[in-house]
This record gives structure tokens, sequence and C-alpha cells, in this order.
């Protein structure tokens, strides 16, 4: 068993309580939540989980066992037994064209061309391992106390000093609030800030996940184009200039990959102070920038403390960590403290001390270069592939992705449905806009979920899916 038996006993009832425990173990076994092999809690444990004299479990795992149900072993203590599935539990698919029909679509995986995860093959994964179980022994072995909402100490001041070394910002550990991946991190942001009813300046085409996180926290989205230079930010000054906040990805845009130049820089910020909005840095893919150093960040320029930055280690380490990050001005320390304390807590100590140890130890920072020229000569090779595959195809780079763009007006999400069954999972654009009407068709493949000894094969079933999806 990996949580425990949630059975729920009437003792108003005339039935007596190991005939009701029996029955619904039973229940739970033929709807397949308790699978076959499963595991049960001793009759002594589930007797102290439940209440009841232990005489009372006994009966009913000795009914279950002569029913077959069960089997008791001292080896491998009691469990469901081998036999038919008589029906399958099963979480219902979302609805069609809902956002968590598009959720599971662009997280499918592991997949050729999937955005948004690193690498398998530049993973430290034994390096990563030991370190972990290192930390899982620390946590087990320390005083059963609540952890710092905010986050652990040390992975807090490892975080700070590489914000100072690798973007540029200055700040203080107090100022670090460990947070569940970049969403966890958003959600502790908007909770912090109160901004419902607001408008919010959006990049068009920006992230659905967290345009749709801004309307979950009841603020309205308002998009705004961007260009080769990044968000407009006079367009937004033109349409909405009463908004509250404004959400960027200054460092590579997501999904188009530019970088925010220094004049709009400047322009948002201006606005932010004089019209006392926020703006939230969504550090995207910034450690990874494969040209050139990576730009400043824009929480480094911001001088009248209205910049809240965003980072995680879902990109650079691995999503299944569900780590990030936000650096806070210091006038908001305490207010986002509270607010984690009661409804944002961090994940737990063991993956942060972990963390920490593989920052401190420099481990983090060669892993950064040795992904930077894997994923460089991947890029490299997909582009020489699409060039040496495709007539004329006009590709580009943006971010950690080949951006192919379609001109004739067949559907990507098509296209994109048609690719899943062999194993490939671009990204299509058109979701990226807020607008179906208005959106631009075009795939988005991703570099480090492509490694060079797949990109020929790769890239001539994806051309032939497109192809075939263009004579229909």
């Amino acid at each position: 068993m990996t949580k425990p038996l949630e059975l729920q006993l009437d003792r108003t009832k005339k039935t007596p309580l190991a005939d009701q425990i029996c029955m619904g173990i039973t229940a739970a076994i033929e709807s397949g939540v308790l699978t076959s092999g499963a595991r049960l809690p001793s009759w002594v444990d589930l007797a102290v989980q439940l209440g009841v004299a232990r005489g009372t479990v006994r009966a009913a795992y000795d009914k279950l066992s002569a029913a077959q149900l069960i089997v008791a072993s001292r080896a491998t203590g009691t469990r469901v037994t081998e036999r038919p599935r008589l029906s399958s539990r099963r979480d219902p698919a979302p609805e069609a064209g809902s956002f968590m029909e598009m959720y599971q679509e662009m997280t499918t995986g592991p997949a050729i061309f999937q955005m948004g995860v690193p690498a398998k093959e530049t993973f430290p994964a034994k390096l990563l391992a030991r370190i972990r179980a290192h930390a899982i022994r620390v946590e087990a072995s320390a005083p059963a106390l609540y952890p710092d909402p905010r986050g652990e100490l040390e992975l807090r001041r490892e975080i700070a000093a590489y914000l100072a070394i690798a973007r540029g910002i200055e700040c203080s550990p107090s100022q670090v609030l460990v947070t569940g991946g970049f969403g966890g991190g958003l959600g502790l942001v908007l909770r912090v800030l109160g901004l419902e009813g607001r408008k919010a300046w959006f990049e068009e085409p920006g992230f659905p996940f967290t345009r749709r996180g801004l309307e979950l926290a009841q603020l309205s989205p308002v998009p705004v184009p961007v260009d080769s230079e990044g968000i407009d930010v006079d367009y937004g000054l033109r349409n909405a200039p009463d908004a509250g906040l404004a959400v960027v990805t200054p460092g590579q845009q997501a999904p188009l990959g530019t970088t925010l130049s220094l004049s709009r820089r400047l322009r948002l910020l201006e606005w932010a102070s004089l019209e006392e909005a926020w703006v939230i840095e969504d550090d995207y893919l910034s450690e990874l920038q494969l040209t050139g150093r990576a730009a400043p960040a824009l929480a480094s320029v911001d001088r009248a403390g209205r910049v809240i930055h965003i980072g995680s280690f879902s990109k650079t380490i691995s999503p299944t960590l569900r780590l990030g990050f936000v650096l806070v001005p210091q006038a908001l320390v305490s207010r986002f403290a509270e607010v984690a304390a009661c409804l944002a807590p961090p994940p737990g100590p063991a993956v942060q001390l972990a963390t920490a140890e593989f920052i401190a130890e420099g481990h983090y920072l060669r892993h950064l270069r040795r992904t930077k020229r894997a994923y460089a000569a991947q890029r490299d090779a997909l582009l020489q592939q699409l060039e040496k595959s495709a007539n004329g195809i006009e590709v580009s780079t943006a971010g950690l992705a080949i951006l192919h763009r379609f001109t004739d007006g067949i559907s990507d999400i098509s296209v994109v449905r048609e690719t899943l069954p062999f194993g490939l999972a671009p990204a299509p654009l058109s979701v990226w806009y807020s607008s179906p009407g208005s959106a631009q068709q075009g795939l988005l493949l991703g570099i480090a979920t492509c490694p060079q000894q797949h990109v020929a094969r790769s890239c001539d079933r994806l051309l032939e899916i497109i192809y075939r999806v263009r004579s229909r």
C-alpha cells in the first residue's frame, strides 16, 4: 500500500463493523482501486487507523482470505490476490477542446521535438541520485519539525549567489523563496499581489499555461504583440495603461526567442514605477542562451522594486523536481513569507538540500556548460537536416526550438496530433496565441529532445506528415 485505506464505518448501522470493513475492501478490489498484488495494512495498523478492536479487523481479513480476495504471508505481508480485474477505474478523459486536453497534449512524452524538458543524455543521473540519497537520509534523521516555509536556507543562499554571478542580480537569501516549480511561484506571486479584476499585459504569443493562470487568478490578460525587440511596450501603454501587472519573458521570449531590448526594458520599468504596477519576470531559458552571453535579468536594472523574478530548475535539471524560486523586492519579503507559510509551502527539504549541494559543489555550472554545448550541436544538426530534407522550408531558431511557420493555411494542431503515434511531439504555434482567429500556424521543434542520431529519421517522418496534411 502506498496510501492508507479510506474506509468509512457507520457505527449506527446494524451491520457489524467487521462486515463493513470486508465490504469496503471488496469494493476497492473490484473497482480497481486495489490492484492485484497491492499490499494492505497489517490488521494491527488498520485497527489503529479505524479506531476499532484488532479482533474486528482480523475477522474481516479472515473473511477476505476465505473469499480468496487476499493472501497473507510473513515474508510479503497481506496482499490482494492475483485475479482478473472485474473493472478498471480510470480518470475520465478531459473534455475535447478544454485547457486540460491541450495541457496533456503539450506535456506528452518522452518524445522527439518535445519542448520544455531537458535532454536525457546530458542529465547527470548517477551523481544526482547519490546526492539525493544522502539528502533523504539527512531529512529522515532530522528532528520532526516543520521546515522553513520560505525554503531551506542552504538552497536560498546558493540561489542568491548564483543569481549574482549568472544573472547580475544583487539580492540576499531573505528575498528568495523556494516554490513548487514556475507554476508554484506564479501562484504565490498572484496571491500576494491581490490584483483580482485588474488588467495584465501578456505577451502575444505567450506561454498558454501562464495566460490561463492569470485568468484563474481573476485577472484580465491584455495581449501585447511581440516583435524583434520583445514585447511592444508602447502598444501596452496605448491600449491598457491602467494595467496592474505585466508578465514578460525578457531573456528569451517564449516562444519566439527574442531578447527584450534595453530601451523597452527601461520603458517598461518606467511605466511600472509611475503607475505603481508590477512586472513578473519569467526567466525562461535565460541560463541556456546558446549564442553569446545571456542578457542581464530585468530585475538587475530595477531600482524601484517593481520586478518579481521567477526561475525554476525544470529546464536545466528536470521538471520532475517541481522546484523553482521567486526573488521578491525587499518591501514584500514579509508578505510573501506569510502567504508561503499559510497557503503555498515549498517542496520537501530533501530535494532542496540535494539541489543546494549540487550547486555548491560546482556540478550545476558544469552541467549547464555541457548541456549548452550539446544543445548547440543538436540545433546545428537539426537545421542542416531540415535544409537538406525540404526544399525551401523556412525555419528560424527560437530559443531552444526551431520554428517552422506555415503560410498555406494548414492546421498545426492537426499535424501535431498525427505525429504523436510516431513518437514525435512538436508544439503547435497557434496555441501560444490568445485568440484563435488571429493565431499564426506553425511548429516549434524542441532542440533538447532531438539527439543527433535521431535527427534524419525524425525530420523525414515529420515532413512526410506535413505533406500528407497539406495535400488533403
